[in-house]
């Protein structure tokens, strides 16, 4: 990161300690903005998988499995075309939405679509608490928590440029995306294994990648004082690892996950 200690050095009118408590500062806001769209996720996905289940046949529409029923919500989300909707909407908001957020918007904006992206998310894997059992999710949940950790680190502290590495993986999400499509109707045991296992190894790269991409863009920008450009690249940031954070967790259950 020789890029780094250059444009830190070279900041007109601020001093280099000035930037290092800026950026300290920044990449809490960040971490911080991503830890509260995680808790919104979770928090969305478990209520409406709640709402959606029953042990009462008598207000049931339709069985999930012995001993258990959905819900007129749950066969609404579950089991009719919506849920293709609700699976396509997150990445949708993402590709047709933010970018338009991000140009136009007031932090305080980009911030309230930060979260109601979050709560989307929640809405959209709520499934994985039907399908998976309560402890594998957590189990798998602390797997991930402590490798993006380490990941994270890795990006902040490296001096190696990842940003030829980024763009390489960032083909592959794309090239992944494909994939993941295409298996909705092969519906291939084998190829989401290799989906899944592919899908963790870019999104970990990702987030090492993503990370590093905060600390310089902060630093590049610092010495200008545009308050509430670094307000929005915050959360922009935030988002990023919370995607490859969410993403990660996702691809691991397929390995990790006991089913009910």
């Amino acid at each position: 990161m020789a890029e780094y200690q250059t444009i830190r050095s070279r900041a007109a009118g601020v001093t280099a300690a000035q930037i290092d408590e800026g950026l300290r500062a920044h990449m809490n806001k960040v971490y911080g903005t991503m830890s509260i769209g995680m808790l919104i996720t979770a928090a969305a996905a478990w209520a409406i998988a709640t709402l959606s289940v029953t042990t009462d046949p008598a207000g049931a529409t339709m069985a999930l499995r012995e001993g258990q029923y959905l819900t007129g919500l749950g066969e609404l989300l579950y089991a009719t075309p919506l849920r293709w909707v609700l699976m396509f909407a997150p990445l949708a908001f993402l590709l047709f939405g933010w970018g338009a957020l991000m140009r136009r918007g007031s932090a305080a904006a980009v911030g309230f679509g930060f979260f109601a992206f979050a709560a989307l998310m929640g809405i959209s894997m709520s499934s994985i608490f039907l399908i998976f059992t309560s402890f594998s999710i957590v189990q798998t949940f602390l797997v991930t928590a402590i490798a993006f950790a380490g990941l994270s680190l890795w990006g902040y502290t490296t001096k190696r440029d990842l940003s030829g590495m980024g763009t390489f993986l960032i083909m592959g999400v794309i090239g992944l995306i494909v994939a993941m499509v295409i298996n909705i109707f092969l519906q291939s045991p084998a190829m989401m294994f290799a989906i899944s296992a592919i899908g963790i190894l870019i999104f970990a790269g990702l987030t090492a990648f993503y990370t590093q991409e905060i600390k310089s863009t902060y630093v590049a920008h610092a010495q200008h004082g545009d308050a509430e450009w670094l307000e929005k690249a915050a959360i922009d940031g935030a988002l990023s690892l919370y995607i490859s954070f969410l993403n990660m967790f996702q691809f691991l259950l397929m390995f990790m996950g006991q089913q009910e």
